[in-house]
């Protein structure tokens, strides 16, 4: 005679079985058609039957037959807390102490207090979108990160680098249009050295922003988002 106990554990089995058939079969069919990113982790999630898809740059979720991909935030409408940024900064947070800042390019404004790392390319029209949203920035320290992987960009990053005035030169680019001149002949081996380090990071896109709490976020951000990232970042240290 089978036991309740026994109908329990059949029952468990049969659950855990089924999540691990769906992860096994989202993970194969993301890898056919996403065969140049790198899944991380793929979990089922308590919420509308989706399962979280965890690329190595990016989280996203889709349904348990993959007929939709989404893209953006889940809230908690009882504690206004947000699912996705927190899960996010356990699989993607790093170190912020751990950056070169000794090869940035440092923007200090008002008492600098919060501090805000950007990898940046100086022929990125969305870095530029950047460039402008920051200019409002207040009491923040700008760590500009100089990574060149845009056509034709290794030749300006040089020249800024190289400039008397590495700040003024950037923001002339940026800001102005203005065509950076390399006044000095000088070593540019730093350049090298954050395309490695943000290549160890697995940052590939240009902006890329790292907030103090070690939050990595891929793409440009209104002035509104900044302050509201930054302010969070200053509550987690």
């Amino acid at each position: 005679m089978i036991k309740l106990i026994d109908y329990i554990i059949l029952f468990m089995f049969f659950i855990t079985h089924s999540a691990f058939a769906g992860e096994a079969a989202i993970r194969a069919e993301m890898t056919k058609k996403f065969p140049y990113s790198k899944i991380i982790s793929i979990n089922e999630t308590p919420y509308f039957g989706l399962y979280e898809v965890a690329f190595d740059d990016r989280l996203v979720y889709t349904d348990e037959k993959m007929n939709y991909l989404f893209s953006g935030n889940i809230f908690d409408l009882h504690s206004m807390k947000n699912l996705t940024e927190v899960r996010e900064k356990q699989l993607y947070a790093i170190n912020f102490e751990t950056l070169p800042f000794e090869l940035a390019i440092k923007n200090v404004k008002g008492n600098g207090k919060r501090r805000l790392a950007v990898f940046t390319d100086p022929n990125c029209t969305y870095c530029k979108k950047l460039e402008k949203e920051m200019v409002n920035l207040t009491d923040t320290t700008i760590f500009i990160f100089v990574f060149p992987i845009l056509p034709g960009s290794e030749e300006k990053a040089k020249a800024i680098w190289c400039s008397s005035d590495r700040l003024q030169s950037w923001e002339d680019q940026m800001l102005k249009g203005a065509e950076p001149k390399a006044e000095k002949e000088c070593d540019t081996e730093a350049l090298a050295t954050i395309s490695m380090r943000a290549k160890k990071l697995g940052i590939s896109v240009t902006p890329t922003l790292i907030f103090e709490d070690g939050v990595i976020k891929p793409g440009t951000l209104t002035l509104e988002l900044l302050e509201e990232h930054l302010k969070e970042a200053r509550q987690m240290n």
